[in-house]
């Protein structure tokens, strides 16, 4: 599992023009199963995203597709972790120690 953390690297104005098409990539993700949760940091300097890829190098792909990255407006910290607890709408992605 990995958190994705966002930080934008520009004014808001220019976070705002780029939205919709963020918003519609992350719309994507959720479809493929590949986002469980995402939202606003606050104060309103990036944003979060909880994730499932199969290793970190699709996570990385993943992350470099985002409409954000493309505009320039914000750059990513990949955190991958091992889920070996979660509540029980999550058991499916629960991980063990290997």
């Amino acid at each position: 599992m990995f958190v994705l953390e966002l930080t934008y690297t520009a004014p808001l104005d220019a976070v705002d023009a780029a939205l919709p098409a963020h918003v519609t990539w992350l719309e994507q993700q959720y479809e493929k199963g590949s986002f469980l949760a995402s939202g606003r940091k606050n104060p309103r300097d990036g944003g979060v995203i909880l994730a499932v890829a199969e290793d970190r190098a699709r996570m990385e792909e993943l992350v470099a597709s985002d409409p954000f990255v493309a505009a320039g407006v914000c750059e990513y910290r990949v955190t991958e972790f091992v889920a070996t607890k979660t509540v029980p709408e999550l058991a499916g992605h629960r991980q063990t120690l290997g």
